[in-house]
């Protein structure tokens, strides 16, 4: 689902100014995800699972700020605010998810006017497109080797901005890719044992994940469709998917935690009652949780369900 921040973006633009001139206050940075200022890269991320991948690969080289970084928030609903707009104002790397999930980041930083900072579009890295008919998953953090890919351009991006410690981002970013083929691993060895078994989705947040992983989303796709773009869901095709686990064509249930509606609730209920594993899905990271340790906990969870 796409991010939402045109309400907050002419927010954002009237109060730019003098937010600028004041500055921001300490509680203002904390809000808006901001780590501990430093003399290193201005970098802005959409979300704080970019904003934590890039600390991995900066460590201490930069100041990095999360727009969306409350676990507890819906992503979807998300406004863009006057304090977004300044930090883009003044960001040197920016870190965009792209494929029209955080378009208000390009709105904003176009509004704030900085046309020098050095933009990281993660789908146009990935590679995904939109199959023949259909519409692009948008989701590729949920993709290791996309993960991969960013990993090798925040170096380099980095490394642009200061070159100085361009060796330190190359020896993370190594780091970091070497850790991600562990998860890789991980997706092959539950492919290996599971290959074919069907899943149910609420949104297609984690297909990326699951098709690693061997499984087969028997969602109808107008069903997690209507979830992903806050429409209803036409009764014939709830009764589809609340028929998938009655009928025990799937093993697990990928539940979107971060969204949930009348129809989402009924097919988490539906899973429940007919003994299917459900396993949970955000699409920020949890408190506490680095990318690495997100996305392990992620993979033992399908795992632990499929078994």
């Amino acid at each position: 689902m796409r991010l939402r921040g045109s309400a907050g973006v002419l927010a954002g633009v009237a109060a730019v100014a003098l937010l600028s001139a004041c500055g921001a206050s300490g509680g203002d940075a904390a809000a808006a995800g901001a780590s501990t200022p430093t003399a290193g890269v201005r970098v802005v991320a959409s979300t704080n699972v970019y904003g934590g991948i890039v600390r991995q690969i900066a460590g201490d080289k930069a100041e990095v700020t999360a727009v969306i970084s409350d676990p507890d928030q819906d992503p979807h609903s998300y406004e863009a605010n006057a304090q977004t707009q300044l930090s883009l104002s003044k960001a040197q790397v920016v870190i965009e998810n792209g494929g029209g999930y955080d378009d208000f980041m390009d709105t904003m930083l176009k509004s704030a006017g900085n046309t020098s900072a050095k933009v990281v579009n993660v789908v146009d890295i990935s590679g995904h497109k939109a199959p023949p008919g259909g519409e692009l998953n948008e989701h590729v953090w949920y993709d290791f080797p996309s993960m991969e890919k960013l990993a090798t351009q925040l170096a380099t991006t980095l490394s642009e901005v200061d070159s100085a410690n361009s060796s330190t981002y190359a020896a993370n970013a190594a780091a970091f890719t070497g850790k991600v083929k562990q998860l890789e691993a991980t997706e092959a060895a539950i492919k290996s044992d599971h290959n074919g078994a069907g899943a149910a989705i609420t949104e297609p947040v984690p297909v990326y994940l699951l098709t690693a992983c061997g499984l087969v989303n028997k969602t109808p796709g107008e069903f997690s469709e209507a979830i992903e773009e806050g429409t209803d869901v036409p009764a014939t095709v709830l009764q589809e998917t609340l028929g998938l686990f009655s009928a025990k064509q799937v093993k697990l249930l990928a539940y979107n935690e971060q969204t949930s509606g009348p129809e989402t609730e009924k097919v988490l209920a539906a899973a429940k009652a007919n003994g299917v594993a459900v396993v949970p899905v955000t699409e920020t990271l949890p408190a506490g949780k680095d990318y690495l340790g997100w996305m392990t906990a992620n993979l033992d969870a399908i795992r632990s369900a499929l078994s």
